[in-house]
């Protein structure tokens, strides 16, 4: 995770200083299975690539291909499953990094599944967190979950009875759930608190009620082309309170020093994530040098 942050950061840098191209995700839609493909290059790197994936009832299947800038080769075919919770997470610690307070110590997350453990995970390497309240549905899920994320981190993470217990415990509070109705309800929002959002990629799903869209003053996201077709928290919820995406900004805006980010210890903060392709580019090119370097993966022959 130490790396990840450091890839998706630095990705986050060259597409604020424009030295970075990314294209939004497609998906193809039928009946019983869909096909999403995302792509972006970091020149500076010499990485480009696209992520594919298909999901069907059974699972989800995910690839990357990994090309040279100049010379155009095929450099890697990665299985990308945990490559992109990892990279998810550690965009939620570089948005947490920028908009969090300072002092932010206490951290809440909605959801117990995989992308939890990573969010988790990168808000502890950028914070230093004296207490964890999660919550989910699933109380079996919901007590593995804390004893191994306690034991992990070295900080308690305990369960809450609720969402809403959740979300007034936390100074940075994390939704990573399948949701399509909302989770996180904005009356519940302590003043000063960051959000990070990381579910609900579809027009029609939300995770965030239209109180959290309401009282959150600066709203960050990862790509606004992407956000405008796949946000549902914020299609439904700026569009519930008559307002427009003028004051939405991109994240990496922040991390390149050209928007202020946070302005005040009160203000509450809205990271929402969808995935971006950069971010995969960015950390498969490391996992690719580190292959090389320590003899790792298997060569394949193709013309």
């Amino acid at each position: 995770m130490e790396r990840a942050l450091e890839c998706v950061e630095a990705s986050f840098v060259a597409q604020g200083n424009d030295r970075a191209i990314n294209r939004s995700r497609e998906r193809i839609l039928l009946p019983h299975v869909s096909l999403h493909y995302m792509a972006g290059a970091l020149p500076d790197s010499q990485h480009m690539g696209i992520k594919i994936y298909a999901a069907t009832p059974e699972g989800v299947r995910f690839l990357l291909l990994l090309f040279d800038t100049v010379s155009g080769r095929l450099l890697s075919l990665m299985q990308a499953d945990h490559l992109g919770r990892i990279r998810t997470g550690a965009a939620s610690g570089i948005a947490t990094k920028y908009l969090a307070r300072a002092d932010a110590s206490r951290a809440a997350v909605i959801g117990t599944g995989r992308q939890a453990r990573t969010q988790l995970q990168a808000i502890a390497q950028v914070r230093k967190l004296a207490g964890v309240k999660a919550f989910s549905r699933n109380q079996d899920r919901l007590h593995a979950f804390c004893r191994e994320m306690s034991e992990e981190l070295g900080v308690p993470v305990e369960p809450a009875s609720s969402a809403g217990e959740a979300t007034r415990f936390g100074d940075i509070v994390s939704t990573a759930t399948t949701a399509q109705q909302p989770v996180l309800q904005g009356e519940c929002l302590q003043p000063g608190v960051h959000i990070n959002a990381i579910g609900a990629n579809m027009a029609n799903r939300r995770e965030l009620d239209d109180e959290a869209i309401r009282r959150a003053t600066l709203i960050a996201v990862d790509s606004l082309d992407q956000s405008r077709k796949e946000s549902g928290d914020l299609i439904q919820g700026l569009a519930n309170l008559g307002r427009g995406w003028d004051r939405v900004v991109e994240l990496h805006s922040v991390v390149a020093g050209k928007h202020p980010g946070r302005s005040a210890a009160d203000q509450i903060t809205l990271f929402k994530s969808h995935g971006i392709a950069l971010w995969d580019v960015a950390v498969a090119g490391f996992v690719y040098q580190q292959a090389l370097q320590q003899e790792k993966g298997r060569e394949l022959e193709i013309d």
